[in-house]
């Protein structure tokens, strides 16, 4: 069972935080280009929610988070920086 464990792969969660302006939307495209050009395994989701957002402590969006950890907010970066702060 643990050689079973080891081979599983591990998901990077990203959660894009943004309430649908054009910046949310780009960020979301970004990260998803970011995610396939680096070959990256993620699950990506689009959170909208005020809400949920909030209690993430972000008061501008768009913002990114990888794995319950904001590591980005108010702006949309290239795509080689997402990339690189994704393989982190």
């Amino acid at each position: 069972m643990f050689c079973e464990l080891l081979n599983e792969t591990i998901m990077m969660e990203i959660k894009v935080l943004g309430t649908g302006c054009a910046k949310c939307k780009n960020l979301e495209k970004a990260t998803r280009e970011a995610v396939e050009k680096s070959g990256i395994k993620a699950n990506i989701t689009k959170v909208e929610d005020i809400v949920e957002i909030m209690q993430f402590g972000v008061m501008i969006t768009p913002a990114l988070v990888v794995d319950g950890k904001v590591v980005l907010k108010g702006r949309v970066p290239s795509i080689d920086e997402l990339t690189q702060l994704l393989s982190k």
